[in-house]
């Protein structure tokens, strides 16, 4: 690096640093406190709807083990699908139903974007409860709702979690798609970055959006680590890297 480069290089962390330490950056309608929790809402919302819509079906076909298969199929054809495809999709829609610009959209792609990792962990978590456990709990004389909520759920509870997690962290970082159809959110710096080739606020839009998706992995990482029993996090952990290695290298 020649001294030109390295004094730009200077000058940009410089202009970076004044950004975020100017007041007027984190106040009032575009400030970054208002586009986070703008990013925030719509992250959470879609995350709530989409798990509403997945798990507990998920839950039932783990359990019964009807139809798990092809609704796994199904749902999972959302990953074939862009999710700036599904926005651009929902856009004319969403403007039809009066609905508008901007968050409808966004919140069609992102639940899209969530459904299929949640669905199939939670199948597939119920689905791998050891059998004999099951058939010993119903030997007892217990009710299948009993079973799913007592015994399955809490075994599955790992790969559940996981899934939430992920998915979460995806929901995150695809939402900057918002901006791009005249919403709000941290995607707006970036979108608003290129238009004046402003360099600096592309990159403040990036880091923003980078340290909001690692927090919410802290976040559920944390949320997985209360809610699931050491011993049988240890235990999925280990068959996890059991499967990996028993892998066929690609």
């Amino acid at each position: 690096m020649d001294a030109y480069q390295s004094d730009a290089l200077m000058d940009f962390v410089t202009e970076v640093i004044e950004f975020f330490a100017t007041a007027s950056n984190w106040s009032g309608t575009g400030g970054i406190v208002e586009r986070t929790l703008e990013h925030i809402g719509l992250s959470a919302f879609s995350m709530g709807i989409a798990s509403a819509i997945a798990i507990p079906p998920a839950l039932y076909l783990g359990h019964t083990g009807r139809g798990g298969l092809l609704a796994v199929s199904i749902v999972n054809i959302g990953r074939a699908i862009p999710s700036f495809a599904i926005v651009a999709l929902a856009l004319p829609i969403s403007i039809n139903l009066g609905l508008g610009l901007g968050f409808w959209p966004t919140f069609l792609a992102l639940v899209v974007l969530a459904l299929p990792p949640m669905f199939t962990n939670t199948f597939t978590g119920i689905r791998e409860v050891d059998a004999n456990t099951v058939e010993a709990a119903r030997g007892m004389g217990m009710k299948e709702r009993e079973i799913l909520l007592g015994i399955e759920m809490p075994l599955a509870a790992p790969v559940i979690l996981a899934a939430v997690r992920v998915t979460a962290v995806q929901v995150v970082a695809t939402a900057t798609l918002g901006a791009w159809v005249a919403w709000g959110g941290l995607g707006r710096y970036i979108l608003d970055g290129f238009s004046q080739r402003d360099n600096v606020e592309v990159f403040v839009g990036g880091a923003l959006v980078g340290l909001l998706a690692i927090g919410t992995d802290l976040v559920f990482s944390l949320i997985e680590r209360r809610a699931v029993p050491a011993g049988l996090s240890r235990r999925t952990a280990v068959r996890s890297k059991v499967r990996t290695r028993g892998q066929i290298p690609v």
